[in-house]
């Protein structure tokens, strides 16, 4: 593709002159050559666009697309229209990006997990603080953005649950180790050699 700024400027009086005898030779019913002659015509592009294409379809390069065979994503449902920042988000797994309404709902829906990486109650009342102030801030919507639907948490509910996950998983370790401790001592001496050396 020629670059247009090295293109001269078309001169008036030849565009003029141009025109005339072209007007001319209509009015005496010869043929007048295209402007553009020697390249091609919309028609004769999309033949070769076309022939392109089917020549790609029979190289089989169509073949085994992602997704190819599943139904659109996004179809059904109703309208969101901030459909394309979730699907980024989504897609690329970015955290602590986007309107407030859809942070706090990926945070809402990874609560448990977030709260069970905290080592005291005094870390998880303060968590559990910090989101519910952030839910109300962005209830207000004074930074705007779809309405924010995420429920606060009760932090007293938030611990009692947080503990009896926490012992459940005491609990289960505790089993693990113990039939461990009861499989170990089942072994022989030299079974419990092997073993050793193979760690």
């Amino acid at each position: 593709m020629a670059d247009d700024s090295l293109r001269p400027e078309p001169d008036a009086k030849v565009e003029a002159a141009r025109y005339r005898l072209r007007r001319e030779a209509e009015a005496r019913g010869e043929e007048v050559e295209e402007v553009n002659a020697g390249q091609p015509t919309m028609d004769q592009r999309s033949h070769v666009i076309e022939n392109a294409i089917q020549q790609a379809i029979r190289r089989g390069e169509f073949d085994d697309l992602p997704g190819a065979g599943k139904p659109l994503p996004g179809l059904t449902g109703t309208h969101d229209p901030d459909w394309w920042i979730r699907r980024k988000i989504e897609r690329e797994q970015l955290t602590g990006l986007g309107p407030p309404a859809l942070t706090l709902r990926t945070e809402h829906a990874e609560f448990d997990a977030r709260l069970d990486r905290l080592g005291s109650e005094g870390a998880v009342r303060e968590h559990v603080a910090d989101f519910n102030r952030r839910v109300v801030n962005a209830r207000r919507q004074l930074q705007g953005g779809p309405p924010v639907v995420t429920p606060t948490r009760d932090a007293d509910e938030e611990v009692a649950r947080w503990t009896e996950r926490r012992d459940a998983r005491l609990r289960e370790a505790e089993a693990n180790r113990r039939a461990e401790a009861e499989a170990l001592a089942a072994l022989s001496r030299r079974e419990r050699r092997r073993q050793r050396k193979g760690r």
